[in-house]
């Protein structure tokens, strides 16, 4: 499944929408690498799924920190 395994981004749906506005619908998926992260605690490389969001939240909160909060429950209002 196309889903960042830190954010939680999917796909979404919209529409093409042509010359003469015809619409047909299509997907917007999210822009996802496979990338390798080093783990300080464990000592070893963890490979995750991640959209370009994901890697700028891991570089700023951490891994370690950023892995947690993915791992939390998410608030539903």
């Amino acid at each position: 499944m196309k889903m960042c395994e830190i954010t939680g981004k999917t796909a979404q749906v919209g529409n093409n929408v042509s010359h003469s506005n015809k619409k047909t619908k299509r997907r917007f998926n999210p822009n996802l690498k496979t990338k390798r992260f080093w783990n300080e605690e464990e000592g070893r490389w963890i490979t995750l799924k991640v959209s370009t969001s994901g890697m700028k939240t891991i570089n700023k909160k951490g891994l370690a920190v950023a892995l947690k909060e993915a791992a939390a429950p998410k608030k539903v209002y």
